[in-house]
C-alpha cells in the first residue's frame, strides 16, 4: 500500500506524456474540423513524416558533430517543422481545396487516399523496418519515495515542456493575432467572412500548415523518448488523436489538448493496472461512455444550425 501513491505518480507522469503528444496532434484535427467541416485523415501521417525528418537532420548534423544537444533537438524541430508545414500545405492543396465543394465524403476518401499514399512514400524512400533513433536524452530524473524510485526521463520532461509551450502560444496567438481573428471568423461563418473580406483561402491553408508544425514537433519528440520509428506510426497515432479531439470536443482547442491529456492518461493507467493489451479497449471504451453523456464532447458546444 506505501507504493501505491509513488506508482501512481509514475503513470501519471507517463500518461501526461503521452496525452501531450495526443493533444498535439490532434489540435490539427479540431483546428481543421472547426473551419472547414472536415477530417483530415492524412494528418497522423503528417506526424510521422515530421519524424522522419527529424531524423533524417540528425543524421546529417550527427551526434557526435560536438553541437550542444539542446541545439540538435531545437534543429531537429524546427527543419521538421518547416519542412511538414510545406506537407500540410500540398495536402491541403491537392487532397481538400478542389473539393470543397463536394460532399463531406468525397473529401473523407480522397484524405484516406491521401494518407495511404504518405505511407508508402516514406516507406520506399526510407523503408518498411523500423528505424533507430539516437538517445539525445538519455538520462532521468529520480525521486526515492517510500520504496519505489519514480523516474522521469528527460525525454518525457521536455516533451510536456515543449507540449505545454506551444499550446499556450497557440491559444494566445488565436485569442490576439489578425490571423487568429480571422480563423475565429472563419469558424463561425466562412460565408459571412468572406462578405467582410477576409481571404478565406488564406485561413484554410494557414491552418492545414499550423496543424502540420505541431504534429511535426509531436512526431519529432516522440522519436526522441521511444527511440524507434517506421512509416506505419502515423495511422494509429492519428486515431487516437481523431479520438482525443471528439473526445474533447471536435472544433475546440482547448477540448483538444484535454482529451488527448485525458485519453494519454487512461491509456497508461489501463495499460499499467489492467493489461496492455485492454488500453484500446479503456481509451475507446472512455470515450463512447463520454459521448452517451455528452455527444458533443467535454467542451465541445452543440452546433447551431444557420439559417
Amino acid at each position: 500500500m506505501s507504493d501505491l501513491l509513488p506508482q501512481l505518480i509514475q503513470q501519471l507522469f507517463n500518461g501526461l506524456s503521452l496525452g501531450a503528444i495526443y493533444a498535439l496532434i490532434a489540435i490539427g484535427y479540431t483546428m481543421v474540423y472547426g473551419i472547414i467541416g472536415m477530417i483530415n485523415f492524412a494528418h497522423g501521417d503528417i506526424y510521422m513524416i515530421g519524424a522522419y525528418i527529424g531524423l533524417v537532420t540528425l543524421s546529417a548534423v550527427g551526434t557526435t558533430s560536438g553541437l550542444p544537444i539542446w541545439f540538435i533537438i531545437a534543429l531537429m524541430l524546427v527543419v521538421a517543422a518547416v519542412i511538414t508545414g510545406v506537407y500540410g500545405f500540398a495536402v491541403e492543396q491537392v487532397a481538400y481545396k478542389p473539393l470543397r465543394s463536394s460532399p463531406r465524403l468525397v473529401a473523407l476518401i480522397s484524405a484516406i487516399g491521401m494518407s495511404i499514399f504518405l505511407q508508402n512514400w516514406v516507406a520506399l524512400g526510407q523503408g518498411a523496418r523500423d528505424m533507430a533513433v539516437p538517445a539525445l536524452l538519455p538520462g532521468a530524473f529520480t525521486f526515492h519515495m517510500s520504496n519505489f524510485e519514480v523516474f522521469v526521463p528527460y525525454a518525457r520532461v521536455l516533451i510536456i515542456v515543449v507540449a505545454v509551450a506551444l499550446m499556450i502560444a497557440l491559444t494566445l496567438y488565436i485569442k490576439h493575432s489578425r490571423m487568429g481573428r480571422a480563423s475565429r471568423a472563419c469558424a463561425q461563418d466562412m460565408h459571412m467572412a468572406n462578405l467582410l473580406g477576409i481571404d478565406t483561402n488564406r485561413v484554410i491553408s494557414f491552418t492545414f500548415i499550423l496543424g502540420a508544425v505541431l504534429a511535426a514537433v509531436g512526431g519529432v519528440l516522440i522519436a526522441l523518448a521511444v527511440g524507434k520509428l517506421n512509416p506505419f506510426i502515423g495511422f494509429i497515432a492519428g486515431i487516437k488523436a481523431f479520438t482525443a479531439a471528439v473526445l474533447g470536443g471536435i472544433g475546440s482547442i482547448p477540448g483538444a489538448m484535454l482529451g488527448g491529456v485525458v485519453l494519454g492518461v487512461a491509456e497508461t493507467f489501463a495499460a499499467a493496472y489492467i493489461s496492455s493489451e485492454y488500453k484500446d479497449i479503456v481509451a475507446f471504451g472512455l470515450l463512447v461512455l463520454i459521448l452517451l453523456f455528452r455527444p458533443t464532447g467535454l467542451l465541445g458546444k452543440p452546433e447551431v444550425e444557420k439559417v
